[in-house]
């Protein structure tokens, strides 16, 4: 057991990135992206991996190798972080929102299932071709009912994990579902590579678009001769030496987070003010991405309100998404005007987490404890 207050033990960080100075391999082209990206399908129990720049991006190209294209529609939650959304609308299709489970927090599975009965069997909508599961805060969504409905509607899915590294639903990694899944390795992530993020899949085909796309679409007989467009979206040896580190080091990670999360939690239980994150659900325990906490109606303030009070106590504190329906930009495209998603409605305006960071420590923990208590009572 690693106890939370102790300092982050040492990995290979430093050595590789050496490594890759004293080689002069510090572009694309260097050898530990391979490795990286072998390392992490083998860690997934995937056959392929495509190390790119950042986790949005890999949504984006996962999009277009999975042929969603113009006219078709994509079930995704609202309660996530825009990139999922950006995604489907840049492939030029359309996002078709599912309400949040006000226990997990993830997409509630019983409305994905009568959205798809209303959508495909009533209204014989046939534009519908992929769902996208995001798993969210650190519990996955439950997914053996997803991929019953998949299966049942002839629907692809794509999978962010971005949030679930080490994470596990009934044992297999998550990140394993479907046909593509997509990590970030943003800082604040389990793992990090600074800015980072990796499309894992079993299919041959997709992981080769997938890399085409990444590399501008050149093609090996005329490099300048483009049949497609593709982006740049190629991760650094850099970037990739530091990943390997850190996948090393993951289960380390995850039982300093479940720490982190059992702490928070016994310190916490008694408020009967706030909604705590599950600990474990039949499915799965918790890696806490982040620890989140939510307000019950009988606090007299907002989730806005109580970070300006926690702030006025040097506790730093981060809002939870705020939910696609909401968003301007979508409005703007005349996208979910007047839809509702009650649930998700009310994270955004009762909930956010509390600091979680890979370094804190038992000390830090009982002070923002203290702090978070002081204000809800």
């Amino acid at each position: 057991m690693i106890p939370v207050n102790e300092p982050l033990l040492d990995g290979n960080e430093k050595k590789y990135l050496n490594e890759c100075i004293d080689t002069g391999w510090i572009s694309s082209e260097g050898p530990f992206i391979k490795k990286f990206e072998e390392n992490f399908a083998a860690k997934v129990g995937r056959k392929y991996a495509i190390a790119v720049c950042n986790g949005s991006v890999a949504l984006d190209a996962a999009m277009i190798a999975m042929g969603i294209k113009p006219g078709d529609e994509v079930i995704m939650p609202t309660f996530t972080i825009i990139s999922c959304a950006a995604a489907i609308i840049r492939a030029g299709a359309k996002p078709v929102l599912i309400d949040a489970d006000p226990i997990t927090w993830n997409m509630d599975v019983h409305q994905l299932e009568e959205k798809l009965y209303e959508e495909i069997e009533k209204k014989g909508n046939s534009n519908i071709k992929a769902i996208m599961v995001v798993h969210i805060y650190g519990l996955p969504v439950d997914m053996d009912p997803v991929l019953a409905l998949a299966k049942k509607y002839n629907l692809k899915i794509i999978e962010d994990a971005a949030e679930m590294h080490g994470q596990t639903y009934k044992g297999k990694p998550c990140g394993s579902f479907g046909e593509v899944s997509c990590f970030s390795f943003y800082p604040n992530k389990h793992i990090t590579t600074g800015e980072g993020g990796m499309i894992v899949t079993d299919d041959e085909e997709i992981a080769e678009k997938c890399r085409s796309l990444r590399n501008l679409c050149f093609i090996p007989e005329k490099r300048f001769l483009h049949h497609e467009l593709g982006w740049n979206l190629r991760m650094t040896n850099l970037q990739a030496a530091l990943g390997v580190a850190q996948l090393e080091r993951l289960d380390e990670f995850v039982l300093r987070k479940r720490n982190m999360g059992q702490l928070y939690t016994e310190a916490l239980s008694k408020i009967d003010k706030i909604q705590l994150p599950l600990q474990k659900m039949e499915y799965a325990d918790n890696i806490y991405w982040v620890f989140g906490i939510v307000l019950k109606k009988e606090v007299p303030f907002n989730a806005e309100q109580a970070m300006k009070k926690l702030a006025a106590l040097n506790i730093g504190t981060r809002p939870f998404f705020f939910p696609m329906h909401q968003q301007p930009v979508f409005h703007k495209m005349g996208l979910f005007l007047n839809e509702k998603y009650p649930v998700a409605d009310l994270l955004a305006e009762r909930g956010f987490y509390i600091p979680s960071g890979m370094a804190i420590s038992k000390e830090q923990i009982k002070i923002v404890t203290t702090c978070l208590i002081e204000i809800v009572k």
